[in-house]
């Protein structure tokens, strides 16, 4: 399998709001940037949204360091919870809805097909990646506001 490294940013003018995405891949030395924008739309929607596109670009199995600063997505992949909201009908552990049920469906099926291994950094602390992601993201949101 072919390791890459991807980084991912969501970011959202108002919650909800504009929202913006942004991801790099790096791969044998090379980057690949990637954004996009959705008009009406969450924060952590688009933190889903962002690893979701990334490994979405990925043209076959990959093994993965996904680095991003959300704990939404990092938290809910590592420790578990999604695979519980899904056997419990998308229920969370305090029986209310569990959230961005589409867009979870959606990864699922691609950390099925990749080895990923999720990375949480802080945000806006001076990571290079993640605060060229950020840029990215708020980016997409100013050009299309």
């Amino acid at each position: 399998m072919k390791k890459v490294e991807i980084y991912t940013d969501g970011a959202c003018s108002g919650n909800p709001g504009h929202g913006g995405w942004g991801a790099i891949l790096v791969y044998n030395g090379k980057e690949k940037e990637i954004s996009g924008y959705s008009e009406n739309t969450t924060n952590n929607r688009m933190e889903l949204t962002g690893v979701i596109q990334a490994l979405k670009t990925l043209k076959e199995p990959c093994e993965v360091n996904l680095t991003t600063d959300s704990k939404y997505v990092c938290d809910s992949v590592n420790k578990g919870w999604v695979y519980s909201w899904k056997n419990n009908n998308w229920k969370k552990s305090d029986k209310k809805p569990a959230l961005n049920v589409d867009l979870w469906e959606e990864l699922l099926n691609l950390l099925a097909m990749h080895k990923v291994n999720f990375i949480w950094v802080k945000g806006h602390n001076s990571h290079p990646y993640n605060e060229r992601c950020d840029s990215l993201a708020t980016g997409e949101i100013a050009k299309n506001k």
